[in-house]
């Protein structure tokens, strides 16, 4: 399963799931609005990979990398 690092800039991918452990900050993904089957298109990487920009239900959502390995993604077509 690709994590949000593997991702292209541009490319569009589906929330999955979470990793284990990390409840808290689970719930603040949630409300953030990634919620499993929610897609995603990866706009920008900072230039060393942290923090990442993605657009998501038609709002630009910025992740710190750690807080990003937490979602289990697919990649989509």
């Amino acid at each position: 399963m690709p994590c949000i690092a593997e991702l292209s800039r541009g490319e569009q991918a589906r929330v999955v799931g979470f990793a284990e452990g990390s409840k808290g900050y689970r719930s603040k993904l949630l409300a953030m609005g990634l919620i499993p089957g929610t897609e995603f298109i990866l706009k920008r990487i900072a230039p060393l990979g942290c923090p990442v920009e993605l657009s998501v239900r038609g709002y630009s959502l910025s992740l710190r990398k750690n807080e990003a390995s937490l979602l289990h993604i697919e990649r989509l077509a």
